[in-house]
């Protein structure tokens, strides 16, 4: 196998290439923000750092979202890359296994495979989709999928199936109540949760903003 510093190289490079077109919410930079969080939630977890640093690099090489909803496109793409640099066997199952366990998918899907690599990955990446960041992102998919901003009319659908959660086509302030609003509460390390709660909060405050500007309250 080659050095661990070469993998990480090539793997961006591949990655880069492969998102080139990618929707802004899910390109090449969503994708260094969930490996630099991933790194910096890293120094406090007892971790292999190639598997947390290749699991948040090769995390959304192929969302399903993008590909008719088949959530094999992207674990079939990160096998045949880190196989074809003669990585390990088993840091590439384990690789493998966070792109299959890392969504959301409505957030009542019991997760088939746990590990401290998972759960940082984990985090860094729904720590990119809360805050400021992760509001840009929501209404960046809302605009790219011709959603309305918001319709009082229509409620948000809380515990959601899977299927239920894929085929939604809400309007975009429902997906805050759907998910965004949720994962404060299902991180899974220490620092995750403690960045997670400050960007919860001023979620918190753009819908107030946003209420107040639609009702024209001022």
């Amino acid at each position: 196998m080659i050095p661990s510093d070469e993998i990480i190289t090539q793997t961006k490079t591949f990655v880069k290439k492969t998102l080139a077109h990618a929707e802004g919410g899910h390109d090449w930079f969503h994708i260094e923000r969930v490996y630099k969080n991933s790194l910096l939630i890293a120094k406090t977890e007892q971790v292999d750092i190639l598997i947390v640093s290749l699991g948040a690099l090769l995390h959304d090489i192929a969302d399903s979202k993008f590909h008719n909803g088949n959530e094999t496109v992207g674990p079939r793409i990160a096998r045949e890359f880190l196989f074809h640099l003669n990585v390990d066997s088993t840091i590439i199952e384990h690789v493998v296994n966070i792109i299959e366990n890392i969504s959301f998918k409505g957030g009542n899907e019991a997760q088939k495979f746990k590990s401290v690599e998972l759960d940082v990955v984990q985090d860094a990446d729904r720590l990119d989709a809360i805050g400021a960041i992760g509001i840009a992102r929501c209404f960046n998919y809302g605009g790219f999928k011709n959603r309305p901003l918001y319709n009082p009319d229509i409620k948000p659908k809380l515990n959601m199936t899977k299927a239920e959660y894929k085929a939604s086509t809400a309007p975009t302030i429902n997906h805050f109540y759907e998910k965004l609003l949720l994962l404060k509460d299902r991180m899974n390390t220490k620092t995750g949760k403690q960045i997670a709660l400050e960007r919860h909060h001023y979620m918190q405050g753009f819908l107030d903003q946003f209420y107040t500007e639609w009702n024209g309250e001022k």
